[in-house]
């Protein structure tokens, strides 16, 4: 029995260690035909949006940015807001930021 707990400890360690690890950058891609004029990413479960990662960059229709979405605290989940030239916005909850590496954004 000790042996079986001791094992699953370990590989809740690695398994830990393995998505602090995790690569967390996302290329965004905008396909919706608008000017994506700011961009934010929060810990899912968070109450606010932290700052605009884009800051004075936009992403044209058409276009990828690459973002680096680790906020240091070794989360994967994230709540994502894009908001366009026209003041639409889209969001999107609960993305997998170590799961994936393309988010596309469309009509």
């Amino acid at each position: 029995m000790t042996r079986i707990i001791f094992s699953s400890a370990i590989l809740l360690l690695i398994s830990s260690q393995a998505t602090m690890a995790a690569n967390r950058h996302v290329d965004i891609v905008n396909k919706t035909g608008m000017t994506l004029k700011e961009f934010y990413a929060s810990s899912t479960g968070s109450n606010n949006w932290e700052e605009d990662i884009l800051g004075r960059d936009t992403i044209a229709n058409g276009e990828t940015f690459d973002i680096n979405i680790d906020d240091g605290t070794g989360a994967c989940r994230f709540d994502f807001r894009a908001v366009f030239q026209n003041g639409g916005e889209s969001v999107k909850r609960n993305v997998n930021v170590c799961e994936i590496s393309t988010f596309t954004y469309t009509r």
